[in-house]
């Protein structure tokens, strides 16, 4: 797990998440960090359900790379612009979001 902040240009549609139903919707757009190391061994690093960064299998996610003014857009709806939320505001942002 990385706690640096950054902006992604991909993003990945999770399009198989067996073992993984709590982390990963299918169908779902999740930002993808770059991570040289991981992709030589054929994971991406997406964050997740959790709002943390993971290694998975690549196979999982159908990759899009994105335009300047969308990956901004992007970023702002799934919160991975500037800074990563506040550990302590995380349970209830997720539930207000679900009301």
């Amino acid at each position: 797990m990385k706690s640096k902040s950054r902006r992604s240009t991909h993003f990945g549609v999770c399009i198989d998440n067996a073992g993984y139903p709590a982390s990963l919707e299918i169908g779902k757009l999740y930002p993808i960090i770059p991570d040289p190391k991981a992709a030589q061994h054929g994971y991406i690093r997406v964050i997740d359900e959790s709002g943390e960064d993971y290694g998975y299998s690549a196979k999982r996610f159908f990759v899009l790379e994105v335009p300047a003014a969308l990956c901004k857009a992007l970023s702002v709806r799934h919160g991975t612009t500037v800074q990563r939320p506040n550990r302590a505001l995380r349970p209830a942002a997720r539930k207000a979001r679900r009301g």
